[in-house]
């Protein structure tokens, strides 16, 4: 079984275009991405590879995702 990283140390970031409301951030290991919401406090952490972070940023750079 895969061992869950530890984010506790972490240094959480978001985008420098989000607003005041509900966000998403983002804390980057040399092993693995977390993803949590930004409005929750100790909101559980979406875990994935790297390799997938990073086919992710491409697709939303490339406009994959617009309706």
């Amino acid at each position: 079984m895969e061992q869950t990283p530890d984010f506790s140390q972490a240094r959480w970031f978001k985008s420098n275009n989000s607003g005041d409301g509900g966000c998403v951030e983002v804390a980057i290991l040399p092993t693995a991405v977390g993803i949590r919401d930004s409005k929750t406090e100790n909101s559980p952490v979406i875990v994935v590879s790297r390799d997938e972070w990073s086919a992710f940023v491409a697709g939303v750079r490339a406009g994959e995702f617009e309706g």
